[in-house]
């Protein structure tokens, strides 16, 4: 939704991802602009079920208050839930509270204190990981369960398995008894367990090597890298990256796919390929993000 930091301009908002996944919206951190891009898409954002903040820094949260009225103008029952490093209470209700919100669904706000699994869902779960800024922020992943192998029909009729319910039993991971007594267990008509999907947020932080760590395997790797090799030392300073420092992060994570986000605003978009080719020299596959760009994320088998 946003690819910039600090501060917002005319074709850059502030850092906002949206994930969605099937019939799941998840907003990660929600800067200036978010609501622009989000109506530019034509998204259903007023369905989004929770929103996950890296930090409480002003280009990340200041366009939360009003996505969380703009909810409220449809009839919703479901509960929007709210994670984010200490603080983010605070702030979700003082916004409320001196705004005046009306607001006619659930809002569950939870702090994150240590590195936990904060959210889950049907086949998957999001974790919260620590980084490095001038105030207590974290990243972000969201892992898929492996998923059931592949139903093998041919199998399942040479082993004397009818068409109809007990296929779907099979399919299910449960054994089926046939007349004769023979029982059929899934292993015996399913193929191999097939890999889920990872994505992986990672934003205003030091270079650590955990971080690799955390998001190893992603097969998307949403990151900073806010800054070029020659303003490596105000980077350390500010508790920020380099895009070559993404992708070191990248390459030692051995991701399939990493995009680079939260830039800073002294570059301009003829001066964004400096940073992307940095990040290359380390990570080939690294991509320069923008403003309502969209990543689709395939199953690998």
């Amino acid at each position: 939704m946003g690819c910039g930091g600090m501060m917002p301009l005319p074709y850059r908002h502030l850092t906002s991802v949206l994930l969605r996944r099937d019939g799941d919206l998840f907003l990660f951190d929600g800067g200036e602009g978010t609501q622009v891009s989000l109506r530019r898409l034509n998204l259903k954002w007023k369905k989004i079920n929770a929103i996950f903040v890296s930090h409480t820094h002003a280009d990340h949260v200041t366009g939360l208050p009003g996505i969380m009225m703009l909810s409220a103008q449809v009839d919703r029952t479901e509960p929007l839930y709210i994670y984010g490093p200490p603080k983010i209470a605070e702030y979700i209700e003082t916004s409320r509270s001196v705004l005046d919100m009306y607001i006619n669904y659930p809002v569950i706000v939870k702090e994150i204190t240590a590195p936990c699994v904060v959210h889950e869902g049907d086949g998957f779960y999001i974790r919260a990981f620590p980084l490095s800024h001038t105030k207590t922020c974290v990243g972000y992943t969201l892992e898929e369960l492996d998923r059931p192998g592949e139903f093998n029909p041919e199998k399942a009729l040479s082993l004397g398995v009818p068409r109809g319910p007990l296929w779907g039993k099979l399919q299910r991971g449960e054994e089926v008894a046939l007349e004769n007594g023979t029982v059929v267990r899934p292993e015996d008509v399913m193929g191999n367990k097939r890999s889920g999907r990872k994505f992986s947020y990672v934003t205003d932080t030091l270079y650590l090597p955990s971080i690799a760590r955390e998001v190893k395997g992603s097969d998307l790797l949403i990151c900073e890298g806010m800054f070029e090799d020659a303003l490596k030392d105000q980077a350390k300073e500010k508790k920020h990256m380099t895009a070559r420092q993404a992708g070191i992060i990248a390459r030692e994570a051995n991701v399939r796919r990493m995009a680079m986000i939260h830039y800073s605003p002294r570059y301009t978009d003829k001066e964004l390929p400096l940073l992307l080719a940095q990040a290359q020299e380390e990570f080939p596959e690294a991509e320069l993000s923008r403003d309502r760009m969209n990543f689709d994320i395939p199953y690998v088998d």
